[in-house]
């Protein structure tokens, strides 16, 4: 079953991949690929750049979703509705007002670390709830990101920076293009990291008491985990924005159907992150054609609908 969840997936993305690249308020055909050189110049510029982020962010944020949940011990929880977007977001706020002639590196390195910051803050929050309440957490969660997101715009309001601001919030891909999109593949490689300690990552998600009597280094794979998420934030925030719900919804729909081993289970989480981003892509493309609506909208609300079937659906493992 997990091969062919994996096998599936993989066709999914290159079909939608080859959708992808003809999609557009600029027709393109096979034929005008080899006829025309706009059309060659078009597709290495924009339309494949696109396609590489769209999936590149739903791999990574999906499986940055599943890393956040094992250390939250908690699946109501992924990185945007727990601060971390927020604190990224703000990040950049800070840079641009700080070294507003910083180059592209920096502004994701001071991301990165208010990521980092504030994903300690939620940790710290939550380690105070009654571990009987798990709904406490998401609640926190929603709250902190909340007041997070309240001190960006009061900050963005005092700088007229407001309509800057708004371009993060709406995750969307129109702006992608070749020379813009490049930070993601790190965000694929901090993916691919995470993947690579999946059974460490399983061990501290038993608990810190269990953890350590299994002889894991808690501390040592707690800041990688903490790592890898920030990392993923702020890359994704700096490029395209923040999109909702794909760190929530792809690792309890994978849970729920092929159960929690994390070796088996994170490249599909990760693919199938990458099909829901693409396909949302591509849907909003079309939906008000030639006209785009933002990525993050329309993922949301088919985030909201497919969460709530997650909620009342019956589980079934494989």
């Amino acid at each position: 079953m997990p091969r062919l969840w994996l096998l599936t997936c993989l066709g999914l993305i290159l079909g939608l991949s080859v959708v992808s690249v003809f999609v557009g308020v600029i027709e393109l055909s096979p034929l005008a690929l080899f006829l025309d050189p706009e059309a060659l110049h078009l597709l290495a510029v924009s339309r494949l750049p696109r396609t590489a982020a769209a999936v590149l962010t739903g791999c990574s944020m999906a499986v940055s979703g599943q890393i956040m949940q094992i250390l939250v011990r908690n699946k109501f929880v992924e990185p945007i509705s727990a601060g971390t977007g927020q604190a990224a977001a703000l990040g950049i706020l800070l840079s641009v007002l700080l070294f507003p002639a910083a180059g592209l590196a920096i502004k994701m390195s001071l991301a990165a670390t208010t990521a980092l910051l504030g994903t300690l803050g939620f940790l710290a929050l939550v380690q105070r709830l009654p571990p009987t309440e798990p709904l406490l957490v998401p609640l926190v969660g929603l709250v902190y990101g909340g007041i997070l997101g309240a001190v960006m715009v009061f900050i963005a309001y005092q700088a007229d920076l407001l309509q800057y601001v708004d371009v993060w919030m709406l995750g969307e891909f129109s702006g992608v293009m070749r020379g813009r999109y490049e930070l993601l593949w790190i965000a694929g490689i901090a993916a691919f990291v995470s993947y690579l300690i999946a059974d460490q990552f399983a061990v501290l998600g038993l608990g810190r008491d269990m953890s350590l009597s299994l002889g894991l280094n808690h501390r040592q794979v707690m800041a990688l985990g903490l790592l890898c998420v920030s990392v993923v934030s702020a890359l994704t925030v700096v490029t395209v924005g923040m999109l909702p719900f794909i760190g929530l919804v792809v690792p309890n729909l994978i849970s729920r159907r092929l159960g929690d081993n994390l070796r088996v289970t994170l490249p599909v989480t990760a693919l199938l992150g990458g099909v829901f981003v693409l396909a949302c892509d591509i849907l909003a493309r079309v939906i008000r054609h030639p006209y785009e609506v933002p990525v993050g909208t329309v993922f949301g609300v088919l985030g909201t609908l497919a969460f709530l079937w997650l909620v009342y659906a019956r589980p079934r493992h494989a």
